[in-house]
């Protein structure tokens, strides 16, 4: 029982000077954020005598500081006294870059605990508008791609048309492999200066990329009036072909009438010319040689008695007195006193 006794109080005289070691040697800052390229500082503070403390980068010894005698810094590291009687230290990490993000420590000799700080280093990238200049119709829907990459952490990307913020709720911004991605869409009304802008915390100027907007005026849609001048041409073509169509009927019926009054006109000169009225009466002399078949009373005669002459002379019934006689001798036909009769056509 006493052993363990004695043994929990060494322990308990153990833990109190740790703990009075731990208040005299401390580092600070805990956290430092800084942009790649940038240096980094950091502040050791002994509160008593000491000899040598070295300070470690991602697991690594950065640099090595004597309490007495000449600090080697290198082109990365380097640390100096704060203070005349050395017990402050600044380690200074110079151009930091990403893969120098993480734990710094600070050993100090004859200090149970080393001291541990956080070191955040962000990263600025490339920023680009993917589809540069644009000349696009008014009215005419527009796209804008902006593409980051190489950025760390992901950045606040912001809009701005025409030096004037776009709400956010009019893009949409995502982040994948390491690249960042932000889509704004609108209508294109006027000429526009796009610009796209990304920022870490640490950056005091944003980086953006611009392009511009040129707007044409749209060209005149000729739909409606093609319609109406299809409509109106329809209308007048539909009118034309009435009128026409009325104009034939008129020129038809004035033809027919001309003809009508042609051959009515020719009738009658044929008339005058033949002696024949246009009532169809006979004028002129009447033949006094044409004798009907009903008035031949001879029926007795045999078809050998009738014969035609080869050459015969009509005779002019019209000067001459014996017209009768003239055409029964003309024609041979037998008369009433026994004489034959023949018939003479004549075919017009």
């Amino acid at each position: 029982m006493a052993n363990r006794f004695h043994i929990c109080l060494l322990l308990c005289a153990i833990g109190g000077f740790c703990s009075v070691l731990s208040d005299k040697f401390q580092l600070e800052p805990l956290n430092i954020t800084v942009l790649q390229g940038s240096d980094a500082r950091f502040t050791a503070t002994v509160q008593r005598s000491w000899t040598f403390m070295t300070f470690h980068v991602q697991n690594r010894l950065a640099l090595t500081v004597p309490a007495t005698g000449e600090i080697l810094s290198s082109k990365n590291y380097s640390a100096k006294f704060c203070s005349r009687n050395r017990s402050c230290v600044e380690f200074t990490i110079h151009n930091t870059n990403h893969n120098q993000h993480g734990p710094v420590v600070c050993f100090l000799q004859g200090a149970p605990v080393p001291r541990t700080a956080h070191l955040y280093v962000q990263v600025s990238g490339e920023i680009n508008i993917k589809e540069g200049n644009v000349t696009v119709e008014q009215g005419q829907q527009v796209e804008f791609e902006c593409v980051m990459t190489g950025w760390y952490p992901k950045p606040t990307v912001s809009w701005i048309r025409n030096n004037q913020t776009v709400n956010s709720s009019l893009y949409n911004t995502t982040h994948e492999d390491g690249h960042t991605t932000s889509v704004l869409k609108f209508q294109a009304v006027s000429n526009t200066t796009v610009e796209c802008q990304a920022i870490v915390s640490e950056l005091h100027h944003p980086k953006s990329s611009f392009v511009y907007l040129v707007v044409v005026p749209k060209p005149p849609d000729w739909t409606v009036l093609i319609a109406v001048v299809c409509s109106i041409g329809g209308f007048a073509l539909l009118v034309l072909l009435i009128i026409g169509i009325i104009f034939c009927c008129k020129r038809r019926k004035e033809k027919q009438a001309n003809y009508q009054d042609e051959m009515s006109r020719r009738v009658r000169t044929q008339s005058q010319l033949s002696g024949v009225n246009p009532t169809g009466q006979q004028q002129g002399q009447v033949n006094a040689g044409y004798v009907k078949d009903n008035q031949v009373t001879r029926t007795s005669i045999a078809p050998s008695e009738l014969y035609l002459p080869s050459s015969l002379e009509m005779p002019d019934i019209v000067n001459s007195n014996q017209a009768g006689n003239s055409y029964n001798n003309a024609y041979n036909i037998p008369n009433e006193s026994g004489l034959k009769k023949h018939r003479h056509l004549t075919i017009v």
